[in-house]
């Protein structure tokens, strides 16, 4: 089954300051990606984190190749229903709404497994399984 990665770990992929979780992430999303499906929303975010809150950021030109390559994946478009889903489990399970939108990709995507450090290692939610991969 498929596994909808979030955009902190694929930063940390690219993350230099992070040796130990930029390997994981890397391992994630080399040896896992015929199984690896993520969102719109991974896309934008990992283009403005890495270019603008990473240490040091990636230039444009490596950020630019690095979003082309991640776009190659299966890739969910937020769009409105996803978003009136989302805004149903936000309040369902108290999460933030970026989470929800997350969560609510992964379940249209089919992904029995959501890779994340930002939300409970081991809880289900909507019927997808939470996994913190650095835990």
């Amino acid at each position: 089954m498929a596994s909808f990665i979030d955009t902190n770990v694929v930063v940390y992929a690219y993350d230099h300051g992070s040796p130990g979780k930029q390997e994981r992430a890397a391992h994630l999303l080399g040896v896992q990606a015929d199984d690896v499906v993520i969102s719109t929303q991974v896309l934008s975010e990992f283009y403005w984190v890495v270019t603008r809150k990473l240490a040091p950021p990636l230039d444009e030109a490596e950020a630019r190749h690095a979003t082309r390559l991640l776009a190659a994946l299966p890739v969910v478009a937020v769009d409105r229903a996803l978003v009136l889903a989302a805004v149903d489990t936000s309040r369902d399970h108290r999460l933030a709404l970026w989470d929800a939108l997350i969560v609510e990709a992964a379940v249209r995507s089919g992904c029995d497994r959501l890779v994340t450090e930002d939300l409970d290692h081991g809880a289900v939610i909507r019927g997808v399984r939470i996994e913190d991969p650095f835990r």
